[in-house]
């Protein structure tokens, strides 16, 4: 995975994102040159995944300081991008990062957005690393077999990944035998980016869908559930892509370690409990369309939520790059 384009950039005075909207049909680049088509990439999921967007929410921040004289002017902006998606908090604690240096200038800000980047592929680096080391402690059949939802790989992050990560380490240490790609409805990030992912990397991986996971694990097909996070809460509750609860309740019933991965930024310490998470609910016409196409009757109305909430008591564990968090 070393050598790898980043997710997102900062490339010759413009934000520069892997557009996850075409893949996987097409690996194309998007330059941003103003922070409203930043943040209509980020509404749209052409860059997405909890720290991808932190990096997203700093790099926005350098665009507008570079870009308004008016600190106040920057500050409005800044708060627009932070506002662009609701449930991952990295967004807002990347531009709550960058924005502490406006008052050193906009090349400090510029700077500071930089580190951000660096900084999320070293953390997630080590927090794949020691979630690798959990999986193997936890797990006593080798080759292991992994089941995954949604993408929390480089593409969700700047260049490394968070639940893929694992998969890569585990991968070079010869531990494992495949992995299952839930292809996450309605958009179908584990299909169009996790499958994409996995393919470009070698790995051995079948798709499934959503339903599925729950035989597949009956089935014995699965040693361990390992998934990415968009928010975690001071008691442990995490907010992921919708259907991760249901799989966790899955891997109980079956006995399976269910781990999740990400970097400590992640973590809302403010936030008490999964309860307050506010849960961004999408569009009906992901549902109730295919590829442009009809496929529910007219009128029919839609609970389309992007996220759910997993217990604190279903989670075997949370691992950042500094271990698991206590209990």
């Amino acid at each position: 995975m070393d050598g790898v384009r980043r997710t997102i950039d900062w490339v010759d005075g413009a934000v520069e994102i892997i557009d996850q909207t075409a893949l996987p049909a097409e690996h194309r680049t998007m330059r941003l040159t103003t922070v409203d088509d930043l943040i209509d990439a980020i509404r749209r999921l052409a860059v997405r995944g909890a720290p991808a967007l932190g990096g997203a929410g700093a790099l926005g921040t350098a665009l507008a300081a570079l870009t308004w004289a008016d600190p106040e002017v920057v500050r409005a902006q800044a708060r627009r991008l932070a506002d662009a998606r609701p449930t991952a908090v990295n967004l807002s604690w990347g531009v709550r990062r960058a924005l502490a240096r406006l008052g050193d200038g906009p090349e400090a800000v510029l700077a500071e957005a930089l580190a951000v980047l660096d900084e999320d592929e070293r953390l997630n680096r080590e927090a794949s690393a020691r979630a690798a080391e959990l999986v193997l402690r936890e797990c006593p059949r080798r080759p292991l077999r992994l089941l995954t939802h949604c993408n929390a790989g480089r593409l969700a992050t700047v260049g490394w990944g968070t639940a893929l990560g694992v998969v890569w380490h585990l991968q070079a240490g010869g531990h494992l035998e495949y992995v299952l790609a839930d292809e996450t409805r309605p958009l179908l990030q584990g299909a169009r980016l996790t499958a994409w992912e996995l393919a470009e990397a070698g790995v051995p991986h079948k798709v499934l869908p959503d339903s599925a996971a729950a035989a597949a694990m009956a089935r014995g097909m699965v040693d361990c559930v390992v998934v990415g996070a968009d928010r975690i809460a001071a008691n442990g509750d995490v907010a992921n892509k919708i259907g991760t609860y249901g799989l966790a309740l899955s891997a109980a019933r079956h006995g399976l370690p269910f781990v999740v991965v990400a970097p400590s930024s992640t973590v809302d310490s403010a936030l008490p409990s999964g309860d307050a998470v506010v849960i961004e609910e999408r569009a009906a016409e992901e549902v109730t369309t295919f590829a442009g196409v009809a496929v529910a009757p007219p009128g029919t109305e839609v609970f389309n939520p992007a996220f759910d909430v997993t217990p604190a008591e279903l989670i075997t564990a949370v691992v950042t790059e500094k271990g698991p968090l206590p209990r």
